[in-house]
């Protein structure tokens, strides 16, 4: 209710399109709409940021609707009540494959492409604590790890992490929980002894200054064997050396692994003028809000990881190929990736048309009409 409300209330009182006068006068429509993550959170904080930096530069105002779920925050995107989303890997890499929320009826794989992303100095990983004898990844084996109930990227995160070290959820004891804090919460009463978060989450910190304490297991860098197993179960993370967040600094990092976040993302229709003002903005804008919020230095052009998973707008392009941050390589590797979207689109036309009406039988025939789509085409299909 509250989401359709804001949506009409935009289109009503400003709309969504630029004028070219608007354009020509300043390079931005004078009024910008994002979603991102609740309020209070990581994301929503660095959006607020942005957005101040953008009215006192460019007399630009940013509306932010916070959304409580990746459905919540790709809605008004897909309707074009908002521009972009300053989203998660749910609502870009996820939305993309359809897969999970966006494996329902009403969804299907979404043509999102990116336009920056912030690649902070946390990291994302399995938080263990300190007393359970937990060295190594290869050290949960036997141990309880949270299963959080509805959350299966938060899930399928854990997975990855453990396929770096050769293990799966079938060599662990899976303690369920019902929500990410619960979970955490329950490594502190002992219920549990680890669990998934961001290095720099509030959670990781109660953990930490509780008596069993924390650790972080180390995902070695030049472990080649153990990264092809985890890109090969969840290709959007990279290696990075985390020195921001519980039990870590820039004298003791967490040698871990990170995805972006928040990513900047579109649909593949929205205007290119208005993409690229909007990265160009960005990048240009960076020593304005650098200070902004607690990761908000991910938005550095310098930290930017342009041969991600998900493609990049046209838009998005075009600046970055001004400034001479854009090759040949990244423009291959891009329309591979776009070629993908394509193949996952033509699947999922023909699964509709299969008219498959129980739902428990169309997300199962789904999975597999994916997955024989993409290895057919050469693709990993990463969600078997």
């Amino acid at each position: 209710m509250k989401v359709a409300a804001f949506g009409a209330a935009l289109i009503a009182g400003f709309g969504i399109g630029a004028t070219e006068q608007q354009l020509a006068a300043q390079d931005l429509p004078n009024q910008i709409a994002w979603t991102a993550y609740g309020t209070g959170s990581g994301g929503y904080n660095q959006a607020v940021a942005i957005g101040g930096a953008l009215k006192r530069v460019h007399g630009v105002d940013l509306r932010v609707l916070p959304g409580k779920n990746d459905i919540a925050r790709q809605v008004p995107l897909r309707a074009g009540r908002v521009q972009f989303s300053a989203t998660g890997v749910g609502a870009s890499f996820m939305a993309q494959e359809g897969m999970f929320e966006f494996g329902a009826r009403d969804w299907g794989p979404q043509p999102v492409r990116v336009l920056l992303a912030s690649n902070g100095r946390g990291n994302l990983s399995i938080g263990v604590a300190a007393d359970a004898g937990i060295e190594t990844l290869a050290d949960l084996r036997g141990k309880r790890v949270a299963w959080v109930v509805g959350s299966p990227a938060l899930n399928e995160n854990v997975g990855a992490l453990l396929h770096f070290a050769g293990l799966t959820w079938d060599d662990v004891t899976k303690v369920e929980f019902p929500g990410f804090g619960a979970s955490w919460d329950g490594i502190i009463n002992n219920q549990a002894d680890a669990a998934f978060a961001s290095t720099s989450s509030g959670k990781a910190f109660q953990l930490e200054a509780s008596p069993r304490g924390l650790h972080w297991p180390p995902l070695p860098h030049d472990d080649e064997a153990g990264w092809s197993r985890l890109n090969e179960a969840a290709p959007f993370f990279a290696p990075n050396m985390g020195t921001v967040g519980a039990g870590m600094s820039d004298d003791s990092p967490h040698e871990g692994a990170a995805y972006p976040y928040p990513i900047l993302i579109a649909y593949a229709e929205q205007d290119g003028d208005v993409v690229y003002s909007m990265t160009k903005a960005m990048v240009e804008l960076f020593p304005e809000y650098k200070d902004g919020a607690p990761g908000i230095e991910g938005w550095a052009l310098e930290r930017q990881i342009l041969d991600w998973v998900v493609p990049y707008h046209d838009g998005a392009i075009r600046y970055l190929t001004e400034i001479g941050k854009w090759d040949d390589d990244l423009q291959a590797h891009n329309d591979r990736l776009i070629e993908r979207q394509e193949v996952l689109a033509a699947a999922w036309e023909s699964h509709l048309a299969a008219g498959i009406d129980d739902d428990e039988a169309f997300a199962s025939a789904w999975r597999e009409t994916r997955r024989d789509a993409l290895e057919s085409a050469g693709f990993n299909p990463v969600y078997r």
